[in-house]
């Protein structure tokens, strides 16, 4: 045995589906990290982006390509319209995928475990189980379209039972939303912040304006413009709010691909949007656009207020890791669980696409600013309970144990 009590480690091979460095990867770079010393050695198989550096730099060796296939029944980007034209891009990427792995197959010799990121890999999960004839872990990290009758549903349904040893769902939300008869277990994602013990966000100064920020990639799908006419509202009742937008555009949209993307809808350039509204609507005094920053601790010291006006009604990762400095969160979610917030207790619940209800719950806070110590106490205290990384990753690394043991 070792000094950190493992005679060898698992050789873990992690399938990732998007090249943006984004929620889902950075949940994956701190579960490798929450891992005990000596336990883990990690390998990543990505599409080509960001991520790449990210994760080579936490000394991750990693093989990346043109794309990874994905099959998209989430409740928010199931295919319907012309969202089916996608399925074209997946076909393309499936001889990507397989090279990749592939390539994987025979460069890293002792792969133990494969550790598909996200559910949306199907075509990954079904070739990881035949190249590689070791147990598949699936993380699923998206609220799915169901469940449903659907010959989609039924089809990763199908996947699931056949070619994975192992579901893991990042909360009730989630698991819920699986097909009927799916086992996965709940295992919340992880957050490190620089300073693990009691982190605390700055003081009050009640002479300065409510800061309230939005964390993430600028996507129509997190309420980005949401956001933005919230503001303008708050503006225009005269109250005294700053509003930080934090994040940038997931792809380079230059040149004839990005007009292509654009031109047909299945991209825009929210950043150029949001900063011809802020003109447009003189809100330059009270909103900032901010370039995504790693250290995102500065932020949320900084911030009183965090707002998730998502469309995938689920609480997203920028709530947790704002918890951590006791910060209380707005989300937009039609049925919030208590795993993940507690309306009135650690934020407040709005409905999805609603920019109105997003302004009244800031004017709450705004006027009642003892709620933000309440209830950023609580959600300080289920962040403790819920989103620990180094406890969250031995309940993954037992995962592995049991199947590797099967």
């Amino acid at each position: 045995m070792t000094t950190t009590g493992y005679a060898v480690p698992i050789f873990v091979l992690y399938v990732h589906h998007a090249g943006a460095f984004g929620g889902a990867s950075c949940s994956l770079l701190e579960l490798i990290e929450g891992f005990a010393p000596g336990s883990v050695k990690p390998h990543l198989v990505t599409q080509r982006g960001g991520i790449v550096g990210a994760f080579a730099a936490r000394g991750v060796e990693v093989i990346d390509t043109a794309g990874i296939s994905r099959f998209d029944h989430t409740r928010y980007g199931h295919y319907r319209g012309k969202r089916w034209l996608l399925l074209l891009r997946e076909a393309f990427y499936l001889p990507f995928t397989l090279f990749a792995l592939l390539r994987a197959r025979l460069r890293w010799k002792d792969i133990g475990v494969v550790h598909v990121n996200e559910l949306v890999s199907l075509a990954a999960i079904v070739m990881a189980k035949a190249l590689f004839r070791c147990p598949v872990v699936v993380h699923v990290r998206s609220v799915q379209n169901g469940p449903d009758r659907s010959w989609r549903a039924a089809l990763v349904r199908r996947v699931l039972e056949r070619w994975a040893d192992a579901v893991i769902a990042i909360d009730e939300t989630v698991r819920r939303s699986l097909p009927p008869g799916i086992a996965a277990e709940v295992i919340h994602n992880g957050f490190t912040p620089r300073e693990r013990e009691n982190p605390r966000r700055a003081a009050d100064d009640r002479n300065r304006p409510l800061r309230v920020a939005m964390v993430g990639n600028l996507l129509p799908l997190k309420g980005v413009r949401e956001f933005i006419e919230a503001a303008r509202l708050c503006r225009d009742r005269s109250l005294p709010v700053e509003f930080l937008l934090v994040g940038g555009n997931v792809r380079d949209l230059a040149g004839f691909a990005g007009w292509a993307l654009q031109r047909t809808g299945f991209a825009v350039d929210l950043r150029a949007e949001a900063a011809r509204y802020i003109a447009e609507h003189r809100l330059g005094a009270s909103v900032r656009l901010v370039d995504f920053t790693p250290d995102m601790d500065a932020i949320y010291r900084g911030t009183d207020l965090l707002c998730f006006p998502s469309h995938l009604d689920a609480v997203g990762r920028p709530v947790f890791e704002a918890a951590y400095f006791k910060v209380p969160s707005i989300v937009a979610v039609s049925a919030p669980l208590p795993d993940t917030l507690i309306p009135k207790k650690t934020g407040l619940s709005i409905p999805p696409g609603d920019p109105r209800a997003l302004a009244d719950a800031i004017e709450y806070f705004c006027r009642n600013p003892r709620e933000i110590q309440r209830m950023g106490e609580a959600a300080y205290r289920l962040a403790l309970r819920n989103f620990d990384s180094r406890r969250n990753a031995a309940r993954v690394l037992d995962v592995y144990r049991r199947v590797l043991a099967k």
